[in-house]
């Protein structure tokens, strides 16, 4: 049996719920994994799509900590292959951004959100995103940066573009909530946890 208050609060996060992918193409670290799924929880992305070619492990298992259970709280789901994963984004409609440092790619500052459904494509934290990745995204996205260093951690680079997203669709008219089929799924399932 759930409390009354429970219930308004799984309604109340299922409300906040917005359309939109976060892919983590083989990630080395699963503790890194698992701070952004902390983040995407945080700023309302459900679902959460991994690409496993060499690094395989269970985000629904490690990193609880990391995570501090955000993991009990999203949609996942895992593709063996880079190819298979966009072909599934493509045909759920989704615009693929990927994140690369290179100077011919589009500054976050610069992009917009707020125009199509989008996935956001994060790499390993030492190769960066897969040469396949890269050529299958739509669109390149980068962090400018004033200093010496020029690269972030994986975790702090998806919070910024996640954070980026969530500002940008608080500031828009148009809605991004998951629909009401989705959220009703999602209600079920958390009453079970």
């Amino acid at each position: 049996m759930i409390s009354l208050k429970r219930l308004q609060k799984i309604k109340a996060v299922a409300q906040r719920r917005q359309e939109g992918v976060v892919v983590l193409e083989d990630i080395h670290d699963p503790h890194n994994a698992a701070a952004v799924l902390r983040t995407a929880d945080a700023f309302g992305i459900q679902k959460v799509y991994f690409i496993q070619t060499q690094n395989k492990f269970n985000p629904w298992k490690v990193g609880k900590a990391t995570s501090s259970s955000a993991n009990k709280w999203l949609t996942f789901k895992i593709f063996d292959s880079t190819e298979k994963c966009f072909k599934a984004l493509k045909r759920q409609g989704h615009a693929i951004i990927g994140t690369i440092l290179d100077s011919e790619a589009k500054s976050i500052l610069k992009t917009k959100f707020t125009d199509k459904k989008i996935a956001l494509v994060f790499g390993n934290e030492h190769r960066g995103l897969s040469q396949t990745a890269i050529e299958k995204s739509d669109t390149h996205l980068f962090i400018p940066m004033q200093g010496f260093v020029q690269s972030l951690n994986l975790s702090v680079t998806a919070a910024i573009c996640m954070h980026e997203v969530f500002r940008q669709r608080t500031s828009s008219a148009k809605n991004f909530s998951l629909s009401k089929t989705e959220r009703d799924k999602l209600i079920k399932i958390w009453k079970q946890k």
